[in-house]
C-alpha cells in the first residue's frame, strides 16, 4: 500500500536525524509535521516535489538505510510494506552492512547514488559497492515527498519479487567455453549473463566443480513455479569451477554483442542449420529480458516461411504459381491492406509475392485453409509449437494456434494469436534452408541424455520453392538492402508486426548464408529493413 504520513514514526526519525548521525543533519520537523513555522496549519502541498523536498526525503531514506533500519527507511518510500522487506533482506539474509550511500547531483526529481558497504559471512568480510538512482514523487494521501519504491533501488540489478541472501552456492561455478574451447563470460559477452546463470543452476553439478560462497539475487518463482537460476553480485570465497562445454561460438557471439548494440530493444539468434546448434543470441534491452530465446510477439512477414510452405504442402500453390497480389483483402469483415508505396499485381506468382512482401497475397488464401492447417504445418514440419524443446536452458516453442475468423487471415502473416522468439524464426530459417528439422541446442544433448523434440521437417520441393524464393529476397527483394552485398549462398525474409498500444511496428528478419541462420527482433523498431536487418546481415557476414 502506498505510504501515508505517520506522526509518531516521522517524528521519532526526526529526533534521530537531527542528532547528525547518517547521511546528513537535515532539520526537517518543521517540514514533515506539517507545520508552517507559524504556529498554524501548513497548506496541502501539490505538483512536483521541489528541490529542497528531493534532498530532504532522499536525505531521510539514505540515513536510515544506513543505519540498517529498514522500517524507517521504508516508511519514507511510497510502498512501505514492499520495501522494509528487501532491505530487512539487505542487511539480514545478505549479511550486507558498514553501508555508507553517497549521493550525486540530482536531475529533477531523479537522484543518482552510490552504495559502498560490505559483505561478511562466516568469518569472511568482502567489500561491495555500486551505482544506483531513485526518483522522488508526491504522496497520493499524504502528499510527502516520498521515494518512489522499486527494488533497482536498493541495486540495480534487482526487479520485482527478487530478493538478495549470502550464503553457500546452490551449485558450483561453471567455466562454460565455446565450441572451440574458449572461455566466455559475462564481462566479455554481458548477453550471455542470464544463460550462464542457468546453467550453472542446471550442470553446476554436473561438472565437478566444488561451491563458492556468494551474494546473489534469488529471483521470484515463475506462475508455472519454475525457478530462474540466482544471480551472483559477489564471490566471498572461490569455489572450484567446472568446466562446461557448449555450442556457442565467440567469434559469433562477439559479432551479435556488438550488432544489437546499434539498435535498443533488439535481440538476435544464430544457429548451424546443418546440427541445430546455437552459435551466439545478444539482447539490448533495458529490462534485462532474455527475449532472444524467451520472448513472445508476432513475427509479421517472417511468419510466412511457413505459410508458404503450408500453401505449397497443402497443393494451394507453388512458388511459380499464382498468387495475385490486390490493393487490399477482406477476411471474415477485416480488411487487411499492404505496405504503403507496394504496387499491387493481379499477375503475381508466390515467388513474387514473397520478394515484395505483399500481406494481401496470402489473406486471399485465408478461405481455403482449415484453422489448424498452419497450426500443423507449423508443428509437424518446423517443430513449433508444442512446448517440447530441450536446448539446455529455458527457451519459449513459438505459438500458432488454430484460428477461426479474422484471427485465421492474421496468422497467414505473422499476426492476430501467433507469437514467436528470435530463436523459433532462426530455427524456421534453418528448416527452410536445410530441409530438415533440428531443434537448437546450447549444451550437447549427451551432457544430460536430453531426448530433442522431432519432427518430419519439409519434402526436398518444398524446401528447393522455399530457397529460392528467399534468395531472391535477399538479391532483388525486400531484404536486398542489407543482404545483396552478402556473398556466398544467402536467403532472407523480411517483416514488420503491428502491436497493440505501440505506435511503431516491431522490426523482424530472419536470413541465412551458408551454413549459419539468424533472426533478430526489434521492438518498435519499424520496418524489417531498418532495424533487424542490419543486425541479422551483420551477424552472417561476420559470424564465420
Amino acid at each position: 500500500m502506498r505510504n501515508g504520513v505517520k506522526a509518531a514514526v516521522i517524528g521519532g526519525v526526526c529526533v534521530t536525524l537531527l542528532g547528525g548521525a547518517g547521511y546528513g543533519v537535515y532539520n526537517f520537523a518543521s517540514a514533515l509535521s506539517g507545520d508552517d513555522g507559524t504556529g498554524g496549519a501548513a497548506s496541502v502541498r501539490t505538483g512536483p516535489p521541489s528541490g529542497s523536498e528531493v534532498k530532504d526525503a532522499t536525505g531521510a531514506f539514505f540515513a536510515a538505510w544506513e543505519k540498517g533500519d529498514a522500517a524507517t527507511a521504508a516508511s519514507y518510500t511510497n510502498y512501505p510494506e514492499a520495501a522494509q522487506k528487501l532491505l530487512t533482506a539487505f542487511g539480514g539474509d545478505a549479511h550486507i552492512g558498514e553501508v555508507r550511500i553517497t549521493p550525486g547531483e540530482a536531475t529533477g526529481d531523479t537522484v543518482p547514488f552510490t552504495v559502498k558497504a560490505t559483505v561478511s559471512y562466516d568469518g569472511t568480510s568482502r567489500p561491495l559497492s555500486y551505482r544506483s538512482t531513485l526518483t522522488v514523487v508526491r504522496g497520493e494521501t499524504s502528499h510527502r515527498a516520498l521515494v518512489d519504491w522499486q527494488p533497482s533501488v536498493v541495486h540495480p540489478r534487482l526487479r520485482k519479487g527478487d530478493t538478495l541472501t549470502t550464503g553457500g552456492s546452490a551449485a558450483p561455478q561453471i567455466e562454460a567455453v565455446d565450441r572451440d574451447g574458449k572461455v566466455l563470460t559475462r564481462v566479455k559477452y554481458p548477453s550471455l549473463g542470464p544463460v550462464l546463470d542457468e546453467l550453472r543452476r542446471r550442470y553446476g553439478d554436473k561438472t565437478g566443480g566444488r561451491p563458492g560462497v556468494e551474494l546473489v539475487i534469488r529471483h521470484q518463482a515463475a506462475a508455472d513455479g519454475s525457478q530462474a537460476a540466482d544471480t551472483t553480485l559477489l564471490t566471498l570465497a572461490k569455489g572450484r569451477p567446472g568446466r562446461l562445454p557448449t555450442t556457442l561460438s565467440a567469434s559469433a557471439q562477439a559479432a551479435a554483442e556488438t550488432a544489437v548494440q546499434k539498435y535498443p530493444e533488439s535481440s538476435v539468434v544464430a544457429v548451424k542449420p546443418s546440427t541445430g546448434e546455437i552459435l551466439a543470441l545478444a539482447n539490448n534491452r533495458r529490462d534485462g529480458f532474455d527475449a532472444a530465446l524467451l520472448g513472445e510477439r508476432a513475427p509479421g512477414s517472417t511468419m510466412k516461411i511457413i505459410t508458404a510452405a503450408t500453401l505449397i504442402d497443402n497443393g494451394l500453390t507453388t512458388a511459380n504459381g499464382a498468387a495475385p497480389c490486390p490493393p487490399d483483402a477482406v477476411s471474415n469483415s477485416q480488411t487487411f491492406h499492404n505496405l504503403k508505396g507496394l504496387q499491387p499485381d493481379e499477375h503475381a506468382t508466390l515467388a513474387d509475392s514473397f520478394a515484395r512482401s505483399c500481406n494481401t497475397a496470402f489473406v486471399k488464401f485465408a478461405d481455403e485453409v482449415k484453422e489448424d492447417t498452419l497450426t500443423r504445418e507449423a508443428q509437424e514440419r518446423f517443430g513449433l509449437g508444442r512446448n517440447n524443446w530441450q536446448i539446455g536452458v529455458p527457451s519459449f516453442d513459438g505459438r500458432i494456434p488454430a484460428a477461426g475468423g479474422p484471427d485465421k487471415a492474421a496468422a497467414l502473416i505473422g499476426q492476430g494469436q501467433v507469437q514467436m522468439s528470435p530463436l523459433n524464426m532462426a530455427s524456421v530459417t534453418a528448416t527452410a534452408k536445410t530441409g530438415a528439422f533440428r531443434q537448437p541446442v546450447i549444451v550437447p544433448l549427451k551432457l544430460d541424455g536430453r531426448e530433442p523434440a522431432r519432427a518430419r521437417g519439409l519434402s526436398s520441393a518444398t524446401a528447393q520453392q522455399l530457397r529460392a524464393m528467399m534468395n531472391r529476397t535477399a538479391r532483388s527483394g525486400t531484404a536486398a538492402g542489407v543482404m545483396a552485398r552478402l556473398s556466398g549462398d544467402v536467403g532472407a525474409k523480411t517483416g514488420s508486426a503491428e502491436v497493440d498500444g505501440e505506435a511503431r511496428s516491431d522490426s523482424w528478419f530472419a536470413g541465412y548464408r551458408g551454413d549459419v541462420a539468424a533472426a533478430a527482433m526489434v521492438q518498435d523498431g519499424g520496418h524489417g529493413i531498418d532495424a533487424a536487418g542490419p543486425i541479422v546481415a551483420s551477424v552472417l557476414r561476420n559470424a564465420g
